[in-house]
Formats: structure tokens, C-alpha cells, sequence
């Protein structure tokens, strides 16, 4: 008897793709460029040399019509993106949902299908040592089909993204594979290839894949029509439950989310959650980390009811809680500064739900946060970045936009100054 994964692969490979992203680049073409010295002295700008960089990654087609999904990374900041078949056919496309979080994005091939598809397979279904082919373009060779089995389930900190719960398998996945189908052994789409644990370049037999349950959770908001993945907003901060409180609580081992803080208003509050809870379960599927539990309600979606399992003060205990959309943000509080100030330029905002949300801050922190620093502005060249929080200006607490201009208009000789970045508190002083 004959074992072969051949008709696997002919079911499965026309869907997987190679996905061309081209972009342009401005290079200079002296070291003294940009130099604004230099460029005085000179008495012009010395000119910059514009470069087409081109990236290679796969992706699979997920829709007869011409849905492909594939990784973020591999088509960021293209100008051009092109789709070439296993048949040899190319089409130009298009992007309709990108999410840097998550590491996905969705393309529409622009071109008559119909084209050849995976269907999606269920990733909760699967289990470790399970057999998975994996199938994209490594090195740019040309197609490629590796085998192997599922090493683990829930991997998190993997660094590739801010998402946290991955397919780890051993099947060889080289750069180019990003974007590539995983595939279980009924030929359905189980992830979606999107990184390798190496210190050579090559495969080491640690890769990691995007759960075929968010990636499909991901393409129906694309064909809805939305350009933005919504995530569920619970209205809670979580922690990695230790070792320590574990053994504090009775636990065999370390397992859950540990609620570290609970908005006022929020759905969490609602159904009566407090900080120092541990969720354990979601709808039946148990919870290993805050990232599991970021994965569950993900793919569970907005306005769905959940179940969860909760350890309490009181013992386990069952909680109901209604996933909602983060309040939208309120373009009042969004505004340019301006003036004679450090933070002149910047474009700030106060710190809403949403945002808190979406840059998982504390969903009781409140203040002024800033959202964009244009390049050639003040802001820019003192060093601020997206994501500062401005605490104080000179000795005034900064709560609210209008708080903070209202500091600004009244000008100075010198500004103190003190922002959070990155859960560090800076302090600087500025004549």
C-alpha cells in the first residue's frame, strides 16, 4: 500500500498564492542629505534617489470570487500588489481590511473568477500531534509543500504581533511562506503560516500560524464592507495569573486571566466582575492567558452573549456578559496643537474607551493622549511619539484636551513637562 498526501495537495495548492507588493522608497543619495548644515551650505536640498522595492509572500483564496487573505506584513506600505496563480495567471488586487494587530489582511483579486478555494476547518477542533501540511512560496522558489504535525495550541509572546495565540508546528516554513495555508488532513484551511522561531534565517521546526477561526472572523467583516476589524469590548484589563497566585487560589497550575481592572460603566461591571477575578473558561473552551481570552472574544464577535467560567472570592461561579462595540470616539476631543509650545503640531486626543481599547490601556485610565506627530512639526523634532500620554504641563495635572490647551495658550519662558510612554514616567524641562 502506496501513502501519499498527492491528492491533498492537488485539492489545495491551486488556492495558495504568491503575492507580489511593490513599493517605492526614497534613498539618499549622500550622507549629507537631510543635513539641514549641509543643505544650507549648499544652498539647495540635495537631491534623494527614489527606489521600487518588491516583497514576496503567499496567500490562499478563500472565496471563489477572489478573497484572498494573507499577512499584513507582507503587503505594508505597498503602492502595487500583484496576485500570481499556480496556473501561472496574475492579477493586480486590491486591499479591503488590513489590521496590523492581528497580522491579516484581506485582498480582492481584480479579475473573473470563478477561482479555486480552501474551505475553512475549525481550529478548536484540532489537537496536538494532529498531521498539517503547510503550503506557500519559501525563498521565492517556487511552490512549496511541507508536512508535519501540530506541536502546540495557545502559544502567546511569540513577538511576530500584538495577537497571542497560535498554531505551533513543526512542518518547515521559511521566509516567503508568510500568508500561506496551513491545511489539515480533509484538506480545510486551519491557519494562515505566519512565522518561524530561527537564528539562521531557516526553519528550526517551530513555526506559528493565525487560528483559521479569527482569519474567517477577520474576512466576513471584510465582505460586509467594513475596512476595520472590531474587536469585542469588555471593559477589563487582564494579567497572566503566576505561579504564586495559582497556588494561592488552589489551582493545579497557572492558568487563566487575572481581571486587574474594571471600567465603571463597562459590560464587565455589568455583569458584576471585579478586579482580582480569574476567568477560566469561555463558552465551554478553556482560557490559558489573557491573550486566549483576547483570541475568544475576537472570534466570538460584537453583540454575540458569552459564558464564562469565573474564579471569584467566593468560589467558581458562572457569568453571562453581552460583548459590545467600544463607545465611539467623540471628534471634539480630537484636536491639533498649536502655538509656541514643544507640543505644537501634534494631533491629541482624549483617552477614550475605544482607544484605551485599542492600545490596551487601563479602561479606567483617563487624560490626553497623542495620536499623530506630523513629520516636520515641533512635536516631531522634540521626540514625542503616537501613544505619549501627557500627564502634566508645567505643574498642571492634564486630564482633558481643553485642560491641556487652555495650559498651552498661556505660554512660558520654559515648559516642564511630564509624559507616560510605554508604562515609564518622563519628566523634561525645555527653555
Amino acid at each position: 500500500m502506496m501513502q501519499s498526501f498527492s491528492p491533498l495537495v492537488k485539492a489545495t495548492a491551486p488556492a495558495v498564492v504568491n503575492v507580489y507588493a511593490d513599493r517605492l522608497v526614497q534613498r539618499r543619495s549622500s550622507p549629507f542629505a537631510g543635513d539641514p548644515f549641509f543643505e544650507q551650505f549648499f544652498g539647495q536640498r540635495l537631491p534623494n534617489r527614489t527606489e521600487r522595492q518588491s516583497s514576496l509572500g503567499s496567500g490562499v483564496i478563500i472565496q471563489s470570487s477572489g478573497l484572498v487573505v494573507t499577512n499584513n506584513h507582507v503587503i505594508k506600505d505597498a503602492d502595487d500588489i500583484r496576485i500570481a496563480l499556480a496556473d501561472g495567471r496574475e492579477f493586480n488586487s486590491r486591499i479591503l481590511l488590513k489590521d496590523e494587530r492581528l497580522d491579516l489582511a484581506v485582498l480582492q483579486i481584480e479579475g473573473e473568477g470563478p477561482f479555486p478555494v480552501i474551505e475553512f476547518g475549525d481550529t478548536d477542533s484540532i489537537e496536538v500531534g494532529d498531521i498539517v501540511l503547510a503550503i506557500g512560496n519559501p525563498f521565492g522558489v517556487g511552490q512549496t509543500v511541507t508536512s508535519g504535525i501540530v506541536s502546540a495550541l495557545a502559544r502567546n509572546r511569540v513577538g511576530v504581533s500584538d495577537f497571542g495565540f497560535f498554531i505551533q508546528t513543526d512542518a518547515a516554513i521559511n521566509p516567503g511562506n508568510s500568508g500561506g495555508a496551513l491545511i489539515d488532513m480533509n484538506g480545510r484551511l486551519i491557519g494562515i503560516n505566519t512565522a518561524i522561531f530561527t537564528r539562521s534565517g531557516g526553519s528550526n521546526g517551530i513555526g506559528f500560524a493565525t487560528p483559521a477561526n479569527l482569519v474567517r472572523a477577520v474576512v466576513e467583516t471584510a465582505e460586509s464592507g467594513s475596512d476595520i476589524f472590531e474587536r469585542p469590548y469588555i471593559g477589563a484589563t487582564f494579567e497572566t495569573v503566576t505561579s504564586d497566585i495559582a497556588e494561592a487560589l488552589g489551582l493545579d497550575h497557572a492558568t487563566g486571566a487575572l481581571i486587574s481592572d474594571v471600567a465603571a460603566d463597562g459590560p464587565a461591571a455589568k455583569a458584576g466582575l471585579r478586579a482580582g477575578d480569574i476567568i477560566l473558561g469561555f463558552n465551554g473552551q478553556p482560557v490559558e492567558h489573557p491573550d486566549a481570552l483576547g483570541y475568544r472574544l475576537a472570534t466570538t464577535g460584537v453583540g454575540a452573549t458569552a459564558e464564562l467560567d469565573v474564579l471569584g472570592r467566593k468560589g467558581r461561579k458562572t457569568v453571562k456578559i453581552t460583548l459590545q462595540a467600544a463607545p465611539a470616539d467623540d471628534p471634539r476631543d480630537r484636536r491639533t496643537l498649536e502655538g509656541e509650545n514643544p507640543f505644537a503640531g501634534a494631533v491629541v486626543s482624549n483617552i477614550t474607551p475605544r482607544i484605551a481599547d485599542q492600545l490596551r490601556l487601563s479602561p479606567s485610565l483617563r487624560g490626553v493622549i497623542i495620536i499623530e506627530v506630523p513629520r516636520q512639526s515641533l512635536a516631531s523634532r522634540y521626540g514625542f511619539r503616537p501613544g505619549d500620554i501627557i500627564s502634566d504641563v508645567n505643574g498642571a495635572t492634564i486630564t482633558t484636551v481643553d485642560g491641556l490647551a487652555e495650559v498651552l495658550k498661556r505660554g512660558a519662558n520654559f515648559w516642564r513637562f511630564e509624559i507616560i510612554r510605554d508604562g515609564r514616567r518622563i519628566r523634561q524641562i525645555i527653555r
